[in-house]
């Protein structure tokens, strides 16, 4: 589409404006080819004729649609031009208060003049691992994206801020240091990132400064190099200084002031340490009062040299060298008081006893003699004597100053060099990001110098910048793999050439700087005839032989060269030198010891270091070889040679660049002035990066992005699956020039204004729909509106038609007796208004005509003397002609006559003389003839010159006197216009007066009317209203009487309910606060055991010592002292195997302080939660007592839940007590009537027997266990689930066993047993058969795991299409998950077939046991021989089971066997899958158990030491797996409910069956080792929040906010570049479902592990406040997001939370209340924001945000469709208003990282300790139960 078709009507475009710059006008008329005039109208509704340049014909530029208007990133507009840039800007700085702005890769920071709450630690935490387009534009963003690409690329980084003075430069550097000081952190104890953030308050104090742009500007350049290890941790920091503003110290300009640190000096003179420095006040000081303003507002000096002194001691410098630094400083400021006065015309002297200069000479340890002596004399040295020459006043002054300058420099540069030096890292450095804070381009009425130096930086940086831009522009087109031609760009190479190459301005200067009498004025002239005529760039004006003109990048500047060479020379007397060298202040001689070596700029220096502000000091005698060449060295060239260092070093790093503009020179707040801000974009580049942008594609979509916004523009069949094939046939349709885009690999790449023109198709579609659906419902609408009215309308008509019937027919009879009345009245009044008019006409005729005639006479009176008056005139008149014409004739005849007289003396005079007479008479006049013409013709120009002046000062002058005359014409019309309304005043007033008594007398007939009137009515109503009264009285009283009762009765319980109500929450806020609390400072003490630890390790390691912890103490020593120090106690046994180790070994140093500070801090916090402990325990006894009823329900309803399994539990245990009871009998039947040959000890018949019973024990034995497992299965699980094929095994034991007497009686059993034999075959049978399903679903499995393993392949096929870095990095991790996942699934399944083979096994025993009972019967008929001889066959017979007491006995050795086994090497995923829930904390109970019950005490503290010490060590190892962090929480609450249960409080008690009564602990009160496990699980609890978090950290944002949810309701806008150079790869898997997936597991895996219920509800509401608080976090940090879809998208997701915790029956966690803050901002981003109703509604609505938060979502409210309105500011000034009085937080974000206090209500165990058995995949085998 051309560009020319898009200037339609209605199209909105920018014209030039002088004031605005830029104003936008509205065409009124389409725009047709050859169009000369544009019709517009402005927006102030005037209308305007725009003609077009005749030559270009340029049209003028389109304006953005609205939806574009505030975007994040100013490469996002579809029209790139400067209006578009300027007016972006200026909405988001003036309407949405957003000071940065994204232009490409540049950050546009605008000052706003006003603190802003956007740089906090929240903000920070925030800003921290995002993507920089994933954000709202900041500075924090652009450092966080250099910190990501340093730890990611491995390359050094530099951000470089640039800008005018004052426009923030050293604010922005300033807070991208504080974020990676925050961020990173340091890699040692050494607080390196407080030092680097020290150093600012030191730099500004000493190198910032007043101007009248800025209170705070930095007068030097400065590029500061943090250092990182290879862990990305601070370890240190570099500065580099650029070109001190020297002269500052000596002069000052108006309203500015000198360097900050004299007038702190001079703020802090009172106190006492700076009473020898004799300070006044900065007024009575020469260089810091000469701007006549040493005061800042809102600055108080003495508190900034507070700040000052605390970051120089932060830095290392002591109070000696602190104070040295004030001495030389107060001594500059006396210095500056020295006066001189004239001895002659060539010398001065100074005052004896001059005070100023005493106090200097004391301060500095000079002689005052020399001092004085040389500040008013030089030595002079010639080729063969040196002598001694005085000064004048004004050179000494100068010297003076120079002097001053010198000291300053030095002084700065010390500073430097002690702070890199306090900065530096004795560790390796890795990597550096730089932060470039250097001034930027400058232009003032007057440059010298130090502007010619700024100005040439600034060029080199701009030449540098637009390289990169360049070059990431084609970089993507590369990438991307689209045709693409050489953008072209502005190179200021020759305008560098200029300055640098050989024969430039520089090069120039320093040759003029070397020649004996070199001035300015010589070297002007040098390059002009150097420059003139060869540069295009060198001007010289046209009124100055002193000065010169360069066309920099951004303007032309005219530098004046006065000053030039003594700035570069910058000399001064070594003489002065040497008498401060002599000094007996050791500071002072440290600044000059080395002095001609800093002063070589090539010497070595300090890292950091460099010599621009060094003083040259001048020879005393030139003498072959004393000086070397590169001691002659100006400060231009060194300032050439760090620049090039500069350009080497950031041409070494990937750059960022912070562009800081300043909106107003003003200062005022969000104060914007368009002419000040385009001079600064087109200074600073940001014009530049537009232009690249729009010379190339600026817009570019990708392909499911352009198919989600522009879907709405394809039809149904244009819709392919392929949706980069869809966008290219819509495209190839919508846009017939191929020209105008191109297609990537992934992107769509426009021209700039083709997405405008896609935009407004789609609005026009969206109109058109929106106008047919409107048309619809309009129609049905009316149509039933109107049948409604038809039907009314005919009621109404029937009835009103009869009405109007009956009122014409009274209206006949009315008018007919109207009619005969006003005939006869019309008649009289006629008749009177005749008489009267007859009589006024009679009256006015005669007046008429007296009047006509007296005017008549008049007229002929004045006529006839005006024919005398012009007889008289017309013969003066006559007369006077004659007399001048006779005059004139007499003169033209003396005037002929005497011309002719001339002639004829001429003629005379002419013959009278010859030739020869002539020529004597003109020797020798040519030569003066020449002087004088020489002499006229410079007279001449001098005229012409002078003319010239008057012509400009006629033409100021007249168009001065223009200007006053259309001033004074003006007022006189005002004037005039004055007195017509004066006079229309009066006679207004006149009428109104007139009318005034009218109206009074009106009205005082009215009010007597209406008084008469009243007072009847008054009469009459006075006698109703009194009986009314009476009766309303009566009855009031009588309801007032019934109201107070109900209002009594009611208040009194409202009353005590809300007492009860406010004392309840009262205690529950009070008890949170001291969890709270408590938990912080448990937080705190682990962090410090956790550091203690690792210094520990580091010292066993520098003295290469093999580890060992620190013997335990007796064990009487107190259990409180041990609590905190389980990491550092050994058991018994290690510590007899390490004494002998002990003996020999030397102990490692310990750094006795940190370990003193350590024990203190420990012992304090001891103290302080022994405290809190004890309110802890009060605040809970409280809450119990409230609770209570709610336990006793919980109780009831958990009985009932398990009233099944008890029920089947029971049935169980009477069959097994049936077999003991059948078992008991058959033993006393064979022994007590049975032969006694037969039931004989050593009887064969006997051994039989006893076999048979033992391996019917066994038999029972395992069923026993299966009846345990069973049990233990139905505890933990919450619902009863019945089992469908229970298979019971029926042993036929005959009743009458007792009764066998004969062989009869036995043949009977032994059929008895052969049956029973057959059921063990058919169960054998069954057994098989399920064995074999189970194989067979194995094998299915593996072969699922086969299919699972070729997705894995293909997915790794998939990832060869990534990167390489991206490819192996894919590839490797999703091998890793792939083998991990299969080994612990094939452990799992091993494990079960083990179990089921050992069970299978037993059974298979026992089996072969009952084999031979076949053989049994025959024996009857067999001999007692026989019986021996073969061998005997068992008879499967029960034995009896054991009865165990709940206890594991071990061995004292065997314990770290037990911790390594069952803690140190546990898999929590077996453990969880096959055993039941919290086996750990059972086993290490029961052997608690058995210490206790053995009464050992050593025993006892020892294993729950080694437990705790064992699980703080799993947590430490393995702590970032939820798995283990779950498992052991769980297992410390049960291990913990186990101490409280069998404790034999009777509180614990009365939960417990009989039998567990039994089991409490007898010798022992282990109450102090539960606090401690509950100290332990409240840490693992916060170990498992932080893995929580870190899991669902990258989720929430994709899912909550970025995924589009409900397909086709979010609109998308099209992104800008930072969205397209993300540093991190989008990867956009995320979604709800995601995070409702992650919740499942994290729920499933916590139910698994048996964690209390309680407990599971409190992670669930702080995963839900994770999701919230980070949701809304970056909901208000990100502008894009703001919008009515979004806020439909939110509350869509929210819903479906709420719907996942009413499926695991959560919502009484507290959960959803977490989420209101973001439900009310979703609310937020939907309500109607228009009236003050709507205000109102928004106010009552959002009471969970705070203020700053609603207005913060109000300002960022972004339409993605143009038929939503932005938010107004006068609506957002409402709602301030309204919310003024409400008492919130001013914090903007939520605190994302903060934890719920946490509680482990008592929930007791049902499982019987004597029935729980201890599986041999744990490895226990060295455990024996009791």
């Amino acid at each position: 589409m051309a560009a020319s078709e898009l200037y339609t009507k209605y199209a909105r475009v920018w014209i030039p404006d002088a004031e605005e710059v830029w104003k936008s006008a509205e065409l009124l008329k389409d725009y047709k080819a050859g169009d000369v005039w544009l019709k517009l109208r402005l927006e102030d509704g005037t209308d305007l004729d725009y003609q077009l340049d005749p030559k270009t014909k340029q049209l003028p530029h389109l304006r953005n649609p609205d939806i574009l208007v505030g975007e994040n990133d100013l490469t996002a507009l579809s029209y790139l031009h400067e209006p578009a840039v300027l007016h972006n800007l200026k909405v988001r700085f003036i309407d949405s208060k957003l000071i940065y702005t994204y232009c490409g890769i540049v950050l546009v920071a605008i000052n706003p003049y006003e603190q802003l709450p956007i740089y906090g630690e929240d903000i920070i935490n925030a800003y921290s691992g995002q993507n920089m387009g994933d954000m709202d534009p900041h500075i924090f963003a652009v450092a966080e994206e250099a910190y990501k690409q340093m730890a990611r690329d491995e390359r050094n980084q530099s951000i470089i801020v640039s800008g005018e003075s004052g426009a923030g430069k050293t604010v922005s550097a300033k807070y991208a240091m504080r974020y990676f000081a925050t961020v990173s952190g340091s890699a040692s104890e050494a607080n390196v990132e407080e030092k680097v953030l020290a150093s600012n308050p030191i730099m500004e104090s000493i190198g910032n400064a007043k101007t009248t742009r800025n209170d705070n500007s930095s007068r030097f350049g400065k590029y500061i190099e943090i250092g990182f290890d290879k862990k990305y941790h601070i370890i240190g920091a570099n500065m580099r200084t650029y070109l001190l503003e020297k002269s500052r110290v000596v002069f000052q300009a108006e309203e500015e002031r000198n360097y900050h640190i004299f007038y702190q000096l001079c703020a802090s003179a009172s106190l006492p340490e700076f009473k020898t420095l004799k300070l006044v006040t900065a007024s009575k000081f020469r260089y810091t009062n000469l701007g006549g303003n040493p005061v800042i507002d809102g600055v108080d000096d003495a508190k900034e040299m507070l700040t000052t002194r605390q970051a120089c001691t932060l830095l290392g410098i002591n109070e000696s060298y602190q104070m040295g630094v004030f001495r030389i400083l107060a001594g500059i400021l006396h210095l500056g008081n020295v006066e001189f006065k004239d001895r002659d015309a060539d010398s001065c002297i100074i005052p004896p006893n001059h005070d100023p200069l005493c106090i200097f000479c004391d301060l500095m340890g000079v002689s005052y003699e020399d001092m004085a002596h040389w500040l008013c004399h030089r030595k002079l040295a010639t080729a063969t004597e040196t002598y001694i020459k005085p000064i004048s006043r004004l050179q000494a002054t100068n010297a003076r100053d120079a002097l001053a300058k010198h000291i300053y420099a030095n002084l700065f540069n010390w500073i430097v060099d002690n702070v890199n030096r306090a900065l530096h890292s004795t560790m390796k450095q890795h990597s550096f990001i730089g932060v470039l804070d250097i001034y930027g381009f400058e232009t003032f009425e007057i440059n010298s110098f130090e502007q010619f130096c700024i100005n040439y930086a600034n060029e080199k940086l701009q030449q540098q910048f637009n390289m990169h831009v360049f070059k990431l522009e084609q970089e993507e087109y590369m990438k991307e793999e689209i045709p693409w031609t050489l953008i072209d760009f502005y190179d200021n190479q020759p305008c560098i050439n200029l300055i640098e190459a050989k024969l430039g301005v520089l090069d120039l200067l320093d040759e003029e700087c070397r020649m004996p009498k070199g001035s300015d004025s010589t070297w002007a002239q040098k390059l002009y005839n150097t420059h003139l005529k060869k540069s295009a760039l060198f001007e010289k004006p046209r009124l100055s032989n002193k000065a010169f003109i360069i066309k920099h990048f951004a303007d032309k500047v005219e530098y004046q060269c006065d000053g030039f060479l003594e700035k570069n020379k910058d000399t001064v007397f070594e003489e002065q030198i040497a008498v401060l060298k002599a000094s007996r202040f050791d500071l002072l001689r440290e600044l000059f010891q080395d002095d001609i070596h800093a002063l070589s700029p090539t010497s070595s220096l300090p890292p950091g270091r460099t010599p621009l502000s060094r003083a040259g000091i001048k020879s005393i005698k030139s003498r072959p070889g004393q000086a070397s060449n590169e001691h002659k060295k100006t400060v231009g060239h060194q300032f050439r040679n760090s620049l090039q260092l500069l350009m080497e070093t950031l041409n070494a790093t990937t750059p960022h660049y912070v562009r800081c503009i300043k909106p107003n020179d003003f200062k005022y707040p969000f104060t914007f002035d368009a002419k000040r801000a385009v001079q600064q974009l087109r200074a600073c580049g940001v014009l530049e990066t537009i232009r690249i942008s729009a010379a190339g594609f600026p817009s570019r979509w990708t392909y499911q992005e352009f198919f989600s916004r522009y879907r709405v523009l394809m039809k149904q069949k244009d819709i392919l699956i392929d949706k980069k094939e869809t966008c290219r046939n819509v495209l190839e349709k919508l846009i017939k020039d191929h020209d105008k885009y191109q297609f990537g690999k992934t992107k769509i790449f426009f021209r700039a204004g083709q997405v405008a023109y896609l935009e407004k198709l789609r609005a026009d579609k969206l109109r058109a729909a929106c106008i047919r659906i409107q048309k619809t419902i309009r129609g049905w609408l009316m149509r039933k509106k109107y049948l409604r009215m038809q039907k009314a309308a005919i009621t109404i008509q029937r009835y009103v038609r009869g009405y109007q019937a009956r009122c014409y027919a009274q209206f006949l009879r009315r008018t007919r007796a109207a009619v005969i009345i006003q005939k006869f009245q019309r008649m009289y009044v006629v008749r009177q208004r005749y008489k009267r008019m007859q009589a006024a006409a009679i009256h006015i005729q005669a007046h008429w005509r007296g009047y006509s005639a007296k005017k008549r006479y008049n007229a002929m009176l004045c006529e006839h003397k005006a024919t005398i008056i012009q007889k008289h005139v017309r013969g003066w008149l006559s007369r006077c002609w004659f007399r001048r014409v006779i005059t004139a004739i007499i003169y033209l005849q003396c005037c002929y006559r005497r011309m002719m007289a001339k002639r004829e003396l001429k003629k005379l005079k002419i013959e009278a003389r010859s030739v020869e007479h002539y020529k004597k008479l003109n020797i020798g006049m040519e030569n003066k003839i020449l002087q004088l013409q020489c002499k006229i013709n410079d007279q001449n120009k001098e005229n012409k010159n002078l003319l010239e002046k008057l012509i400009n000062l006629e033409t100021t002058y007249s168009a001065e006197r223009e200007r006053l005359r259309s001033d004074v014409e003006r007022l006189r019309m005002t004037e005039e216009e004055g007195k017509n309304a004066i006079n229309r005043i009066t006679s207004l007033l006149e009428e109104i007066a007139q009318l005034r008594r009218e109206l009074e007398s009106t009205q005082t007939e009215k009010k007597s009317i209406e008084e008469t009137a009243d007072r009847y009515k008054r009469e009459t109503e006075l006698l109703v209203t009194e009986l009314k009264e009476q009766n309303t009285l009566l009855k009031s009283e009588k309801d007032e009487l019934n109201q107070r009762l109900q209002q009594q009765a009611k208040e009194m319980t409202e009353s005590l309910t809300k007492e009860a109500a406010e004392e309840k929450k009262q205690l529950e806020c009070e008890l949170n606060d001291e969890r709270s609390r408590y938990q912080n400072l448990l937080t705190e003490f682990s962090r410090l055991e956790e550091r203690y630890d690792d210094i520990k390790e580091e010292m066993t390691l520098m003295v290469n010592l093999p580890k060992a912890g620190q013997r335990r103490r007796d064990s009487t020593h107190s259990s409180n002292e041990s609590e905190y120090t389980f990491s550092s106690e050994i058991t018994e046994a290690e510590e007899s195997m390490l004494r002998p180790e002990d003996a020999s070994e030397k102990k490692a140093p310990l750094d006795m302080s940190l370990f003193l500070k350590l024990q203190k801090r420990v012992t304090e916090l001891e103290q302080e939660k022994q405290s809190l402990q004890d309110e802890l325990d009060k605040k809970e006894e409280q809450a119990q007592r409230i609770k209570a009823k709610e336990e006793d329900f919980n109780v009831r309803a958990r009985g009932a839940e398990l009233e099944y399994e008890s029920l089947k539990r029971q049935e169980l245990e009477s069959e097994n007590k049936k077999l003991k009871n059948e078992l008991n009998e058959l033993r006393k039947s064979l022994t007590e009537k049975a032969a006694p040959e037969v039931t004989a000890p050593g009887a064969p018949a006997y051994k039989v027997l006893m076999e048979q019973l033992n391996s019917v024990s066994e038999e029972l034995d395992v069923r026993k266990e299966e009846v345990l497992i069973l049990r233990s299965q139905l505890v933990s699980q919450k619902e009863a689930i019945r089992t469908k094929n229970i298979m019971t095994e029926t042993v036929v034991v005959p009743e009458d066993v007792k009764k066998m007497k004969d062989r009869e009686e036995i043949a009977q059993a032994y059929v008895g047993l052969k049956e029973t034999n057959r059921l063990l075959e058919s169960q054998f049978q069954s057994q098989k058969k399920s064995y074999d399903n189970e194989v067979e679903a194995l094998r299915g499995e593996i072969q699922s795991l086969k299919e699972e393993n070729n997705r894995q392949q293909q997915l790794l096929a998939q990832n060869l299409q990534l990167p390489p870095e991206a490819r192996i990095e894919a590839s490797l991790q999703h091998e890793i998950t792939r083998l991990t996942n299969e080994n612990l699934d094939l452990m799992e399944q091993l494990e079960k077939q083990d179990k089921t083979v050992r069970k299978l096994k037993k059974q298979l025993k026992v089996f072969a046991k009952k084999i031979g009972e076949l053989e049994v019967g025959q024996m009857e008929n067999i001999s007692p021989g026989q019986i021996i001889d073969e061998p005997i066959r068992p008879v499967n017979i029960p034995r009896k089971e054991k009865d165990f007491q709940g206890m594991l006995e071990y061995k004292k050795e065997d314990e770290p066997k037990l911790v390594k086994n069952l803690i140190l090497e546990l898999k929590p995923r077996g453990v969880a899958v096959n055993l039941i829930p919290g086996l750990p904390a059972y086993i290490l109970f029961m052997c608690v158990r058995h210490a206790d019950y053995l009464n050992d005490d050593q025993k006892v503290r020892s294993l729950l030491t080694s437990t705790i010490n064992g699980i703080k060590k799993v947590l430490k190892k393995r702590g970032d797996d939820f798995e283990t962090a779950s498992f052991w929480l769980s297992n410390t609450c049960r291990f913990l409910h186990c101490l409280k249960q069998y404790s034999g409080e009777e509180a614990f008690m009365k939960h417990n069956t009989p039998r567990q009564n039994e089991h409490c602990l007898t010798n022992f009160d282990l109450a102090e080792y539960r606090q401690v496990l509950s100290d332990l699980a409240i840490q693992i609890y916060q170990q498992l929040v932080r893995v929580l978090e870190n899991l669902l950290q990258p989720m929430i944002v994709p899912a909550m906010l970025e995924h589009e949810t409900i397909q086709g309701v979010s609109g998308v806008k099209p992104p800008g570049l930072r969205k397209r150079t993300s540093s991190v790869a989008d990867e956009g898997t995320y979604t709800l479902d995601s995070i409702i997936r992650q919740l499942n597991t994290f729920h499933s895996i916590q139910c698994q592990h048996g964690m209390d219920p309680e407990l599971i509800k409190q992670v669930v509401k702080q995963l839900f406040y994770i999701v919230g608080a980070v949701t809304l976090n970056n909901l208000l940090l990100r502008k894009d997001m703001c919008s009515w879809s979004k806020g439909m998208q939110i509350r869509y997701n929210v819903s479906q939370l709420e719907e996942w915790l009413r499926d695991k029956n959560l919502m009484n966690s507290g959960a959803k209340e977490t989420l209101e803050p973001l439900i009310q901002a979703a609310q937020l981003l939907q309500v109607k924001k228009k009236t003050d109703e709507d205000a109102e509604a928004i106010c009552s609505m959002c009471t969970a945000l705070t203020t700053a938060q609603i207005v913060k979502v109000l300002n960022l409210y972004t339409p993605v469709n143009e038929f939503e309105e932005r938010v107004s500011i006068g609506f957002i000034r409402t709602i301030q208003i309204r919310l003024r009085d409400r008492k919130d937080s001013p914090q903007l974000l939520m605190d994302a990282k903060h934890i719920f206090p946490v509680t482990f209500p008592f929930n007791p165990s049902s499982v019987a300790l004597e029935t729980i058995q201890i599986p041999s995949s744990l490895g226990l085998g060295f455990l024996t139960r009791v």
